[in-house]
C-alpha cells in the first residue's frame, strides 16, 4: 500500500472541491411545476424517459407530501440563461407533476391532463381513489407548498466534476439500464459520440441483423449499447477485463473527453460499422446472431439473439473487412454458408454456451475462431 502524504492528499481534495460552485435554495413545488412550464426547469427529453415508478410509488410519495414528510434534497446544474436542467428527483418531480395532470411522458403514454388516481396509500388509505381535484383545498394547498431543499451546481463549476456528480448521483436504480445512464450523464461532457452511437443503432443492416433481441430490451437502449459494444471491443480491446458495465462507460468517456485524448475517426468508424453489419446482414439476415445450444440429451436448441455470438462475428470480421466484397455474391455465399457451420460447430458452441465467458480470454477465443474460420473461406 502507497505511504499517504497527508498535506498532498488534502490539497488535491481542495484542488476539486475548488472547482463546485454550489447554491443550496427551498423551493415549493408548485414553483418548480411553475419553473418547468415557463422553461426555466428543463428535464432533457432523455432524461424524462427514466422516469419509472409505478402508480403505486407515485401515490405514496403524493402522500408523502400530504403529510409533510421530510424529503432529500433534489439536484439542478444551472445552464445558460440562469435555467436549471434537472440531474436529481426526476421520480419525484415527474410524480408530482402527473398528480397535477401537467406531466408529458410519451414512453408512459402519459400526456398533459392525465391526472394520477392515488393507488395503495397505506398511511392515509382514504386518499385512494382520488385525484388531485377531488382534495379538499387545504390538502391541495398544502401539496402545492410542499418545500424541498434544491441543490444548485453552478455554471461556473467544471464539466467533468458535474458528470461525474450526474453519473453517480442516477447510477444504482435498479429500474435504469446502464446505457440510459450513460446516454444522460454523458452529455454533460459532449454529445457527439452519443449521438453517433445513437445514430449507428439507427442504421437499417444493424437494425434488420439484431431485430431478435426483445423489446423490454430496446426500450432499455440495449440496442445502442450493442453498438457501443462494437466500437470499444474493436478499438479498445487491451483495457477489457471483465465487468463489461464499467469498461463501455469508461471507453464511452475517453472518446468524449479531449483530455483523456483516445483517438475517433467518425467517418473511417461510421464506414466500418456499416460495411461490417451490411454483410451480416446480406449473409445472414436476421439470424446474423441466433445461438445454438446443446442439450445433455443430444438434441440441440437455437435461441433468437446471443450478445457473444454478437461479439465473435462483428469483431471477427474485422481482420476481413477490407477484403469483403457486398457486390461479390459467390464471396458471400460462402460467407453464409461457413457462417451456418460456425454456429452448429461444437467447439464454438462451448465457447458462446455456459458461464464464465465474460472473461477476455473467452473473448478473444470466440472472436478469433470466427475470424480464422471466415478467413480459410474468402
Amino acid at each position: 500500500m502507497p505511504t499517504i502524504d497527508p498535506v498532498s492528499l488534502i490539497a488535491a481534495a481542495d484542488e476539486q472541491v475548488a472547482k463546485v460552485r454550489t447554491q443550496g435554495k427551498d423551493y415549493s413545488f408548485n414553483e418548480l411545476l411553475s419553473m418547468h412550464e415557463e422553461g426555466e426547469l428543463i428535464i432533457n427529453p432523455e432524461y424524462q424517459r427514466l422516469f419509472r415508478w409505478p402508480e403505486e410509488k407515485e401515490s405514496r410519495f403524493i402522500e408523502s407530501l400530504i403529510l409533510e414528510l421530510p424529503l432529500p434534497p433534489i439536484f439542478v446544474i444551472e445552464v445558460e440563461g440562469g435555467r436549471y436542467e434537472l440531474i436529481d428527483g426526476l421520480q419525484r418531480i415527474s410524480s408530482y407533476f402527473h398528480y397535477r395532470g401537467k406531466l408529458k411522458a410519451p414512453h408512459r403514454s402519459i400526456k398533459v391532463n392525465d391526472y394520477l388516481k392515488l393507488i395503495d396509500c397505506d398511511i392515509v388509505e382514504a386518499l385512494n381513489g382520488h385525484v388531485y381535484d377531488d382534495l379538499p383545498e387545504a390538502l391541495r394547498i398544502k401539496l402545492k407548498r410542499h418545500s424541498v431543499r434544491v441543490e444548485v451546481i453552478r455554471k461556473e463549476s467544471d464539466r467533468r466534476l458535474r458528470y461525474h456528480m450526474f453519473k453517480r448521483l442516477n447510477t444504482g436504480g435498479a429500474l435504469l439500464s446502464e446505457q440510459e445512464i450513460r446516454n444522460c450523464t454523458i452529455r454533460l461532457l459532449d454529445n457527439t459520440f452519443n449521438q453517433f452511437i445513437i445514430d449507428c443503432s439507427q442504421e437499417a443492416d444493424f437494425i434488420e441483423c439484431t431485430s431478435n433481441v426483445g423489446s423490454e430490451q430496446i426500450d432499455k437502449k440495449f440496442d445502442q449499447e450493442l453498438a457501443l459494444r462494437f466500437f470499444a471491443f474493436k478499438n479498445w480491446p487491451d483495457k477489457y477485463s471483465h465487468e463489461i458495465g464499467s469498461f463501455l462507460t469508461e471507453y464511452m468517456e475517453a472518446v468524449t473527453d479531449p483530455l483523456k485524448g483516445v483517438p475517433f475517426d467518425y467517418t473511417s468508424e461510421r464506414l466500418k460499422f456499416k460495411k461490417t453489419f451490411g454483410v451480416l446482414r446480406a449473409c445472414l439476415g436476421s439470424d446474423a446472431f441466433y445461438m445454438v445450444v446443446k442439450r445433455s440429451t443430444g438434441t440441440q436448441s437455437k435461441y433468437p439473439f446471443s450478445v457473444l455470438h454478437y461479439e465473435a462475428f462483428t469483431l471477427g470480421l474485422q481482420s476481413h473487412l477490407e477484403r469483403l466484397d457486398l457486390t461479390n455474391s459467390s464471396q458471400i455465399e460462402k460467407m453464409k454458408s461457413e457462417a451456418t457451420k460456425i454456429k452448429y460447430d461444437e467447439e464454438f458452441i462451448k465457447l458462446t454456451t455456459g458461464g464464465g465467458k465474460n472473461t477476455k480470454g473467452s473473448l478473444t477465443k470466440r472472436i478469433q475462431f470466427v475470424s480464422d474460420r471466415i478467413g480459410k473461406v474468402i
